[in-house]
């Protein structure tokens, strides 16, 4: 059987999520490279492994995925033996993984799309020699802003967003927090110190600083 392959690129959020939650369970895998600045996502083979044209792809043997929150619960249930465990610490108890749930759908539609904004403004758009709209960062700070108050309350009860453990929950923040840490927009973390805490924390797991290297 083939090992586990991810098609993306290095520097993609989306495909970093995949490669922390693979550091984390000590998997063996190979990236294989995609390169969007030539659209090769955008074509075959690429779109064979996802119509949607976006990255990671994923394969483990015979098994092929997309989308990297589905990939990284995949991985994280199927190797869930190995490794850290990225589940709740009873993820037979449904109440508790119902916590991470909310946690993982909180992520995905109030966090990342606003993170990712100010990502794309002060990160991404330099990569392409684009200038950053100050208008949208401020507009888009101010939402976030809106949700770490969130997360400032529930980490003043919990040491992770999902409970006294760390899961995927906090986990497919990583990515994006990464490159907002070498951003103005960082204040937004720092003023809130259960926020920071957290933040300092998760991105210094060995596994997030394997995907800067």
């Amino acid at each position: 059987m083939a090992g586990i392959k991810v098609f993306g690129h290095a520097a993609s959020t989306a495909t970093r999520r995949v490669l922390l939650t693979l550091h984390e369970k000590n998997l063996d895998f190979e990236l294989v490279h995609v390169d969007l600045k030539d659209g090769e996502h955008k074509k075959e083979p690429f779109l064979s492994r996802n119509p949607f044209g976006k990255v990671p792809a994923f394969e483990d043997g015979d098994l092929k995925l997309f989308e990297s929150r589905a990939i990284t619960q995949y991985i994280a249930h199927r190797y869930e033996e190995q490794g850290t465990n990225l589940l709740p610490a009873d993820s037979k108890n449904i109440s508790h993984y119902a916590v991470m749930a909310i946690g993982m759908e909180v992520e995905a539609h109030q966090f990342d799309p606003v993170a990712s904004k100010l990502a794309w403004e002060q990160v991404f758009k330099l990569f392409y020699g684009l200038t950053t709209d100050e208008a949208i960062v401020e507009e888009e700070e101010a939402k976030l802003a809106t949700v770490l108050d969130v997360y400032e309350a529930r980490l003043k009860e919990f040491k992770y967003l999902a409970g006294e453990t760390f899961t995927l929950t906090d986990l497919h923040h990583i990515p994006v927090i990464q490159y907002l840490l070498g951003t103005p927009s960082k204040k937004l973390f720092a003023e809130r110190p259960h926020v920071n805490e957290w933040v300092e924390e998760i991105t210094n797991r060995p596994a997030s600083q394997k995907i800067l290297q």
